[in-house]
Parts: structure tokens; C-alpha cells; sequence
């Protein structure tokens, strides 16, 4: 049986009338959870550039950014689980790995950007977020970080940004943040400095 199998099994008990909903939430927990450094990439200005200038032209961009930041992830121990269309879902098992990575991808950018026109730039937003998430089948993960680190890479940060969760600072304190607001109206969020 695999892990998937497993948890819809559980949520299945957990549907039953008068089932044990906390026992069985633990029981999952236990079976399935972890700490985990969540980073979400997300491409600067998809929709701009693919209306100017084509998808197949985005397209390009996004194969030259995988080609520059997946060897770094690999460096870093970071497990990318999803690409999907422009964006990285990638879990590390120490937050340390996740910001050092995070760091070395805006690097890479700026150095590959040097020269470029514009609409060949590859500008990347970037949210980290830590805690304890669901990991199924070392394929797909579950968890407020999960959720948190997607938004601020997809909705939050600009490009060169790097946003991370209060969770993930806690995780890395020796690090420079400055306040960004507040993520789902209360959940504090800070942009890594340097």
C-alpha cells in the first residue's frame, strides 16, 4: 500500500459518523509528518511576456531558468516536487540549506541577467516558509507552510525578492529580515535582506 493509498484510508475513517477525528488527525501526523523548508519560485511577469512576445519565447526563459537553478537546488539538498508552468515547489530539510539556496538563485539571476534585454531577463520572486508539513510518497506535500511559501512567491514578492513566513524566520534568526506585512490578514511576513 503505498502512502497515498494510506492517507485516503485515513481520511475515509476520519469521514465515518463518530469517528475519532483528533486520534485519527494524530495517527496521520505521525505516520506522515515532518519539518520541512518549503521554497516556492515563481518567474517575473508570465502573462505580460507571453502576451508580447509568445509563449514559445517564455518558453525559452523558462528552460534557461531550470537550467540555472535546478543544479543549484540539487547543491543546496533542495527536492523539487512540482514544475508547473513558470513555478518550483521545493522542499529542504534544514531551513539553513533553503535560505542559502534562496540567496545563490538571486545571485545566479544577476549574473546571468548581465546584458540581457529586458524580456530575456529571468527575474525570479521567492517565498520560504518552515514547518511542519504532510509528506506523501516523497511526492507530494501538505501544510500551512505549503500554502504560505506559494503565496508569497506567487502573490507577494517582486522579483529579486526573497519573502519568508514566521515560521521559517524562527527557524533562521541569524538571518536579516525586514517587516512585509501580514499574509491571510495575520500571519506575519518578512523580506530577507542581503
Amino acid at each position: 500500500m503505498t502512502d497515498a493509498d494510506a492517507l485516503s484510508s485515513m481520511l475515509a475513517q476520519r469521514r465515518q459518523p463518530g469517528a475519532d477525528k483528533a486520534a485519527i488527525e494524530q495517527a496521520i501526523f505521525q505516520r506522515f509528518g515532518c519539518q520541512r523548508a518549503v521554497m516556492f519560485t515563481d518567474l517575473v511577469g508570465f502573462s505580460r511576456m507571453v502576451e508580447a512576445f509568445g509563449i514559445v519565447h517564455f518558453l525559452q526563459v523558462i528552460q534557461e531558468s531550470e537550467a540555472l537553478f535546478l543544479p543549484l537546488l540539487q547543491q543546496h539538498q533542495g527536492v523539487c516536487l512540482k514544475r508547473e508552468g513558470d513555478s518550483l515547489l521545493v522542499l529542504f530539510e534544514q531551513a539553513a540549506d533553503a535560505l542559502h539556496c534562496a540567496l545563490d538563485l538571486q545571485a545566479a539571476c544577476t549574473a546571468a541577467n548581465a546584458g540581457r534585454v529586458a524580456e530575456e531577463r529571468i527575474e525570479v520572486c521567492i517565498g520560504l516558509g518552515y514547518g511542519p508539513v504532510l509528506l506523501i510518497d516523497d511526492k507530494e506535500v501538505w501544510g500551512a507552510e505549503v500554502n504560505a511559501a506559494s503565496k508569497l512567491g506567487e502573490e507577494m514578492a517582486k522579483g529579486g525578492e526573497i519573502l519568508a513566513t514566521d515560521g521559517f524566520r524562527l527557524a533562521q534568526p541569524e538571518a536579516a529580515y525586514a517587516d512585509h506585512g501580514y499574509l491571510f490578514g495575520s500571519r506575519p511576513v518578512y523580506r530577507l535582506l542581503g
